[in-house]
């Protein structure tokens, strides 16, 4: 036992500091939830976070995203490839709230995505804060936690293609905070429930709202979010081989659903499997293996946290469920995604995403196990290790985006070349327009994945890798995505003739090619990287 055990002779009470810590009259140990100062670290802690990872709102998914909203405030937007812009708001409430703030607010678009993310980033940290606040003993220990999390925001989730907290807003902006707050009400709600045998209403009203909200936003995110309040339930059993009866039991469950999505999922569409393989992380036998790593190493850090006597009770469950969270969804993915599956069900379900709240149980924890062995109330041991830390994710994030500004407020200037490009497009091409650009160039060297649609805001025929992750999710898109490809696939060293062929099938007028690719064509903007050409009538 610790200095800091939370444990009695039998293993299974809340101790005292526990007690206190739930809503109780008596004085605890730690100040009011909503002190003034732990609001203005959590602030300050914002600012930091955002300075360190910077901001790109078109870029990646964050592109994705903001034609929908484009599409609500102004339907003449996008009448070609309409799908393409409109896929997301099938399964999210995120285009329609963000269109409705900004008409009932009359703010730009890109001012309301700033809001949106900034307040994302202040509300993961805070009820991060909360999370340790119910996990740890000493209060410097919960602030070691929550600025762990802070410089560590842009860490890669292994091999899923996920981030922490993206640089940019999507559904999951508003998803990832509201499931760490379904967290906090269900850590009281069941701290509560043992030690008086009832529920505690504010507590249930806040992790069910939370996941409500979650579910608005992203369904697919709000599901492991439920998932996980279940396995914080079941991790609260006392008794050793109850609980480890309950996981097993979820396990089965899990795998027995897994099957039958499998099992029944409709048929997809023609050219449907061409498009899934593309997303190689579905697949773990796909996976490098520093991306195996990236799975692993979670799990077995979080089991020797697991071993550290200075938790409180409430830490215990949370590691519990994050491992047998992290286990379930490793064993689903290895059963029931596989490329010689005869569905992608599962595998488009992307059960390895479970791991975002493994991620961050692991670093939230570790933060308070480093504050109590090594940190402790000295701060240059803080500042050795956090701003290291903290410099090293700069780094990493300015070679993310080296083109690109590495905060691109909507005040501040144009980024990269292929950005003012695109905003010539949208400031001197008609609504209509429609465009052709290499099926990969958002992994062209110097474009720094800045989405078309979503600068320029013109329809263009989809792209190979963030299209053809909509049309992963949206089936009735991969002939459409299909097509895309084989017509831009060598748009960039086809002669002037091929081009004017394949694109006047599919009546697009416009080009975006490489300064590098020769055309006879007429080019109203060039840059040093890029050219925006008219096609001619005939």
């Amino acid at each position: 036992m610790g200095p800091h055990s939370t444990e009695k002779a039998g293993g299974t009470d809340l101790t005292a500091p526990e007690i206190l810590v739930y809503g109780q009259s008596q004085a605890r140990d730690t100040e009011s939830d909503f002190d003034v100062f732990s609001l203005a670290v959590i602030s300050v802690l914002t600012v930091i976070a955002v300075a360190i990872h910077g901001y790109h709102p078109y870029a990646e998914d964050g592109g994705i995203y903001l034609p929908g909203v484009f599409k609500l405030i102004d339907p003449a937007l996008y009448p070609a490839w309409t799908g393409f812009v409109t896929a997301q708001s099938k399964f999210s409430l995120f285009a329609a709230v963000v269109a409705g703030i900004v008409r009932f607010s009359g703010i730009s678009v890109m001012s309301c995505v700033l809001g949106i993310h900034l307040a994302g980033i202040w509300t993961t940290l805070w009820a991060s804060w909360q999370i340790l606040l119910r996990c740890s003993i000493v209060r410097e220990a919960a602030y070691a936690g929550v600025c762990m999390l802070a410089v560590c925001l842009t860490i890669p989730i292994a091999g899923t293609s996920l981030i922490l907290v993206d640089p940019y807003v999507t559904a999951r902006s508003i998803s990832t905070p509201c499931t760490l707050l379904a967290m906090v009400g269900a850590l009281d709600l069941i701290a509560y429930f043992k030690r008086v045998g009832r529920v505690r209403l504010p507590s249930m009203a806040l992790c069910g709202a939370s996941l409500l909200v979650t579910a608005a936003m992203h369904p697919l995110m709000a599901a492991y979010a439920a998932g996980c309040v279940v396995l914080l339930a079941f991790s609260a059993i006392t008794r050793a081989k109850l609980r480890v009866t309950a996981f097993a039991l979820i396990a089965m469950c899990s795998a027995t659903i897994a099957y039958l999505l499998n099992r029944f999922a409709p048929t997809p569409p023609q050219g449907y499997t061409t498009v899934a393989l593309t997303r190689y992380y579905w697949f773990l036998s796909e996976w490098q293996w520093y991306e195996v790593v990236g799975l692993i190493a979670p799990l077995l850090v979080l089991f020797l946290l697991s071993r550290y006597t200075g938790f409180r009770e409430p830490a215990r469950w949370l590691v519990r469920m994050a491992i047998s969270g992290g286990v379930i969804g490793l064993v689903v993915s290895l059963l029931f995604a596989r490329e010689s599956s005869p569905s992608y069900f599962v595998a488009m379900l992307q059960p390895l995403r479970i791991f975002l709240v493994v991620y961050v149980a692991m670093i939230l924890l570790a933060g308070v196990v480093l504050a109590d062995v090594f940190l402790m109330r000295r701060p240059l041991r803080w500042a050795a290790t956090l701003f290291p830390l903290g410099g090293v994710m700069l780094f990493f994030q300015i070679q993310t985006y080296p083109h690109s500004s590495h905060l691109e407020f909507p005040w501040g200037c144009t980024g990269n070349d292929w950005e003012r490009g695109f905003v010539w497009i949208r400031d001197h091409t008609p609504k209509d327009a429609v465009f052709a650009l290499d099926a990969k160039y958002i992994l062209t060297s110097g474009e720094d994945a800045q989405n078309f649609r979503a600068i320029a805001q013109r329809s263009s025929l989809p792209d190979y890798q963030k299209d053809g992750g909509i049309a992963a999710i949206e089936p009735d898109l991969s002939s459409g995505w299909v097509t895309g490809q084989s017509i831009q696939g060598d748009l960039v060293i086809d002669g002037d003739a091929q081009r004017r062929l394949k694109l006047a099938e599919v009546g697009v007028q416009w080009l975006v090619l490489p300064a590098s690719s020769v055309t006879g064509f007429w080019c109203p903007y060039e840059n040093e990287s890029m050219r925006v050409c008219r096609i001619p009538d005939r």
